[in-house]
């Protein structure tokens, strides 16, 4: 690896020395249901919905037995409900018929899941099963591309790639972990708090704004 990439790991390190999952479950298919819930909202948001929801259906088996309208009003707080509720029933009648109401190990088996994407089987993949995996989103695409690592025309899958060829593969479960607290905590969409970071000499954001502070000045 080159020194500045070894430096953003002992940096991550320092930051973040125990990163983990935000969200709350206990079993692969708990796990499955909060990650695909969690899409375009907040963790934080999607765990207040599931206590309820997994006391009511604490497996693949009961819930593909419900109705969209019973699924709704436990999860309406969270954007995309409706969608998400048919969904985690469609996911579920999918585990049942497939593979035995179990959350399957392969990931492109596992992908083809209703709701479940490339983002959602890696870090399903990664927490319950041990699969190395960057899985990318916002927090992960913006963080990469400010410091260099993908282009901003990139997809989330070029990312990945990028990452994952980058970084050695027994860093990737962590590494995700800890891009995504960066990315929340210091490296904001808007606002980044620049002061904070050691990353500020690479960091294309931190050029740019103050490439513009200097002109107006």
């Amino acid at each position: 690896m080159k020194t500045t990439d070894r430096e953003l790991l002992d940096y991550l390190n320092r930051l973040f020395p125990e990163p983990g999952c935000a969200l709350h479950f206990s079993t692969p298919f708990e796990c499955l249901c909060a990650v695909m819930l969690s899409a375009q909202t907040t963790d934080a948001s999607v765990n207040k919905v599931t206590p309820a929801l997994f006391a009511a259906y604490p497996d693949a088996f009961a819930l593909a037995k419900a109705e969209v309208s019973d699924i709704e009003p436990l999860i309406r707080s969270i954007g995309l409900y409706h969608a998400k509720a048919k969904n985690l029933i469609g996911l579920s009648k999918a585990l049942v018929e497939r593979h035995n109401g179990e959350v399957p190990e392969d990931k492109e088996a596992m992908r083809k899941l209703p709701g479940v994407g490339v983002k959602t089987s890696n870090v399903v993949g990664a927490i319950c099963f041990g699969i190395p995996a960057i899985a990318v989103d916002t927090h992960v695409a913006r963080v990469s591309k400010r410091l260099g690592y993908a282009k901003e025309s990139d997809t989330p899958e070029q990312i990945e790639a990028k990452l994952e060829k980058i970084f050695p593969e027994e860093e990737h479960i962590r590494l995700h972990y800890q891009i995504i607290l960066f990315g929340r905590e210091v490296c904001h969409a808007v606002r980044p708090e620049c002061e904070r970071c050691e990353l500020t000499a690479r960091c294309r954001h931190y050029k740019k704004s103050s490439s513009i502070k200097g002109k107006k000045s």
